[in-house]
């Protein structure tokens, strides 16, 4: 364990020994912070990515540096990020300051120009959001809002919405996301359970269905009323 302590110079090996041992150490540290650090990079995670990125930094490219230190530094932190977390779900006050409120850059189809500045944007960036959303002309827009995470969510005037099959008085079958049961040629046995069928139905379905092997099948999916669906190689 050499390379975990400051030296006056380090092998290449241990030089690796390093980096691979900081590698697990963060993607622990990643696990701990949870997934909302990860697909959410509001102020408080990006605060929190900035410092851990530079403590792990420093002593995989300074020999002199130990990797305790920096260590310690990354739990203390994710402490403090855990404890700021759970606080600001009983504080009202933190929460705002953490996840501040969404505010309106368009409303009944005029652009809140000063709203611009408070999210720090320019008309270019919004204008290019509208395109992302297939959104034509500013004035079908009822509602843009700028959110804590950065994005901006749009609703359009009523009169511009899609058509539903509510809104037809259609009665739509319930929904049901498909599993996917066989992936690159072998079976997922716990997907298969979860549609309380078995191998051997499985099996006999694709082979009477698309006489093909399993090891043929890329993906398949099934549905709630037992339909499979197949992509081969």
């Amino acid at each position: 364990m050499e390379f975990f302590n400051s030296q006056e110079s380090l092998t290449t090996i241990q030089w690796v020994l390093r980096a691979i041992f900081a590698y697990f150490f963060m993607l622990i540290i990643a696990k701990a912070m949870g997934q909302r650090s990860i697909s959410q990079l509001r102020l408080l995670d990006f605060v929190i990515a900035l410092i851990i990125g530079n403590i792990i930094a420093h002593p995989l490219s300074d020999e002199k540096l130990g990797l305790k230190g920096s260590m310690i530094s990354m739990i203390v932190l994710v402490v403090l990020y855990a404890t700021s977390i759970f606080l600001s779900l009983k504080f009202n006050k933190l929460r705002t300051f953490i996840d501040p409120s969404p505010f309106p850059l368009i409303e009944n189809g005029q652009i809140i120009y000063k709203n611009l500045g408070k999210a720090k944007i320019s008309l270019d960036y919004l204008l290019s959001e509208t395109r992302k959303e297939k959104i034509d002309d500013i004035q079908k827009i009822a509602l843009a809002l700028w959110e804590p995470d950065g994005t901006i969510s749009f609703f359009l005037e009523q009169k511009y919405q899609s058509i539903t099959k509510k809104d037809l008085q259609i009665k739509g079958e319930k929904f049901s996301l498909p599993r996917t049961i066989i992936k690159e040629g072998k079976i997922d046995i716990n997907e298969l359970k979860k549609t309380n069928k078995d191998e051997v139905w499985l099996k006999n379905k694709i082979k009477t269905t698309y006489h093909v092997d399993i090891s043929e099948i890329l993906l398949a999916t099934v549905d709630m009323n037992g339909q499979i669906k197949v992509l081969l190689y």
